[in-house]
């Protein structure tokens, strides 16, 4: 099967399992649990295009769906449980205040196709690398050193949301800032370490002689950096978290400090 065939086959999936997301909300009243499918419909859309590819997966192809679906389910996971209990995320909420009556129908378009969109143009790299002019060939030195850049950006994004979330559960820290471990290198962890996860993928595409779908971890460093990520979140804290702007002047917004800071 041709990547062209494989893609647009892999976009109908995506459209059903958004429309299926979106008439689940609309029961629950709820838009913001498209954020907890985000990382499961990338493993979906993985998964879905080996089974559409005839012959048997490449190594290659068989690491790329392993560390994948590591990313993936993690962050569904994590976002659920974060989640859990709570009202619809404010982002959701006021939109649908604004929309009134016809958020019903307005949702499927600004939220669940859109994401829907995103999603089946990031998966680019994922699927081009399972049809690329060298998908099939062996496992060489290249693919372990992406291997470490993936798991040097998974330790960022896994480690950061655990060491947030202990954090937060502690009674004693309300009000206060997280300052130390990948904290204090960062202000944004968890969002530098899922850009170079999506730099990992594209290696592997690359390798693949998907050299073309740099554009993928291109839109997700510009997202996590400028749209989504760091610059929303950047916007209430410097208002709400009392230290934010010390804490500013002292760490980097997202890539990480890597030598320690100059005493003046």
């Amino acid at each position: 099967m041709s990547f062209l065939n494989l893609w647009l086959n892999s976009g109908l999936v995506i459209l059903g399992l958004m429309t299926a997301l979106w008439l689940l909300s609309l029961a629950l009243k709820n838009s913001s649990i498209v954020d907890i499918f985000w990382g499961t419909g990338f493993v979906i859309t993985f998964w879905v295009g080996t089974l559409l590819i005839p012959g048997e997966m490449s190594a290659r192809t068989i690491l790329l769906g392993i560390i994948t679906t590591i990313w993936g389910l993690r962050l569904s996971l994590y976002i659920f449980q974060r989640n859990h209990g709570k009202p619809e995320d404010f982002r959701y909420a006021k939109w649908r205040e604004e929309a009134g009556k016809d958020w019903w129908w307005r949702s499927f378009f600004k939220v669940f196709l859109l994401q829907g969109i995103l999603l089946w143009i990031i998966s680019t790299p994922l699927l081009a690398t399972q049809t690329g002019s060298a998908s099939n060939s062996a496992l060489a030195c290249y693919d372990l050193i992406t291997a470490i850049i993936w798991l040097t950006g998974f330790a960022f994004e896994a480690g950061g949301d655990y060491q947030l979330a202990r954090f937060k559960a502690d009674r004693a820290n309300k009000g206060k800032l997280l300052t130390t471990g990948f904290w204090s290198v960062t202000r944004h962890p968890n969002y530098w370490g899922d850009a170079v996860q999506w730099w990992g993928f594209y290696l592997l595409a690359l390798i693949s002689g998907a050299w073309w779908t740099i554009f993928s971890p291109l839109i997700m460093t510009y997202l996590l950096r400028n749209v989504s990520g760091v610059a929303m979140l950047e916007k209430s804290l410097k208002d709400t978290k009392p230290g934010y702007a010390e804490y500013i002047a002292n760490t980097p917004s997202f890539m990480p400090r890597i030598l320690p800071r100059k005493k003046r």
